[in-house]
């Protein structure tokens, strides 16, 4: 059962601040998003370093970061949002949906798989840098998706895979006849008033005298990236592409009315309910304790919700070392998390523009202090 949130002592949250300044001006990282608060407040919310890593001028108080991975637990609450309305359900089989998914030894692919990350699926796709030097669209990747073999039979183990992520991205697209971005801008954005907020930049974000886009700081490229112009993050086209498994670009104060719309278990500030409070609570519990054939290193101590990883405190990428038992979020590639504490009632995020491995540690001590600013 949640508790009352807690207060933010303000000399300990001007810790975490500070903590962030130290970082950005020490150079270990370019720039720092931090918000944190409870299901109706922002009650701290932190712009520091610089907007571009090459250039003197500070972070906006407006920056919209590209987040990469958080992007999958919104996209896997559209699902639960179709399997509320009946559209089908966790154990329904992929290729009911794309058949042309079933190839390989991927017949008997579930939904649950997909959100689980027990598919089998790769991460990414072998030929993916390839693909992104050609701008390859969302149903190429889909279609290369179909073409692989799993490398496990689905539901016998875990690996992390985007590209399962990818799949249900267009399972959204063929039962709501909508695109995935569209379906989330129509049915959780726009309802919950994030303006700041999208799977994929509209052409009307790269418009006008002071277009939108120019608020998106650089992103740091990993080495892979490193060679390339067009196609990299902070390419146009994969800011426009909307990725299901890592394209939303949003804002500290928008990714901040989605977690209260989650510690709201479901609806919005004004009561409008979007998600029921069970689909809140199936979609943020153990999922491997209903699945026999995962392994009980994976069910004890790296769980997954249904596209939420749980809490994982002895891995290197994890939220923190304080928080309760029943936290939830995501990381992301481009250096972000996200976590939300249903029992304390809080959440908090770090956005930043340092890819993760390199930055996973500075995160977790932000995380640290945050937490420690509750009372």
């Amino acid at each position: 059962m949640r508790t009352v949130a807690r207060k933010l002592h303000p000399a300990r949250w001007q810790s975490v601040v500070d903590l962030a300044n130290t970082f950005c001006e020490s150079s270990k990282i370019p720039c720092i998003a931090i918000a944190t608060g409870t299901d109706s407040t922002i009650d701290g919310l932190a712009h520091v370093g610089r907007q571009q890593p090459d250039a003197p001028a500070p972070l906006r108080d407006d920056a919209i970061f590209l987040v990469a991975s958080i992007t999958k637990p919104i996209v896997a609450m559209a699902v639960m949002q179709l399997i509320e309305r009946g559209c089908f359900s966790l154990v329904d089989r992929v290729v009911d949906f794309i058949p042309e998914f079933g190839r390989q030894g991927k017949y008997g692919t579930e939904i649950r798989h997909l959100l689980t990350h027990t598919s089998g699926l790769p991460d990414m796709l072998p030929d993916n840098v390839e693909l992104r030097k050609n701008h390859a669209t969302l149903k190429r990747f889909v279609e290369r998706t179909c073409e692989e073999a799993p490398a496990f039979s689905p539901g016998k183990g875990v690996q992390y895979q985007s590209m399962g992520i990818a799949v249900l991205g267009e399972i959204i697209g063929r039962v709501s006849g909508k695109t995935c971005a569209q379906y989330l801008q129509d049915e959780f954005f726009q309802p919950l008033g994030l303006r700041d907020t999208a799977l994929g930049a509209p052409d009307d974000w790269f418009d006008g005298a002071a277009p939108k886009i120019d608020r998106v700081p650089a992103a740091v490229l990993m080495e892979e990236q490193a060679a390339g112009t067009d196609w990299t993050w902070n390419s146009r086209y994969w800011r426009q592409l909307g990725a299901p498994w890592g394209g939303l670009l949003t804002s500290a104060t928008d990714l901040s009315g989605y977690a209260q719309f989650m510690l709201r278990r479901g609806s919005t500030i004004d009561g409008r309910r979007l998600l029921a409070p069970a689909t809140i609570e199936a979609a943020t519990r153990n999922q491997f304790e209903c699945m026999r054939d995962i392994a009980e290193f994976e069910r004890r101590c790296r769980p997954w919700g249904l596209g939420w990883r749980m809490d994982w405190p002895a891995h290197s990428s994890n939220f923190g070392d304080l928080l309760g038992p029943r936290a939830y979020g995501h990381w992301g590639a481009t250096g972000t998390v996200l976590w939300i504490d249903p029992d304390a009632g809080t959440f908090a995020m770090i956005l930043t523009t340092l890819p993760q491995d390199l930055s996973g540690k500075y995160i977790s001590r932000l995380s640290n202090a945050i937490v420690a600013a509750w009372e």
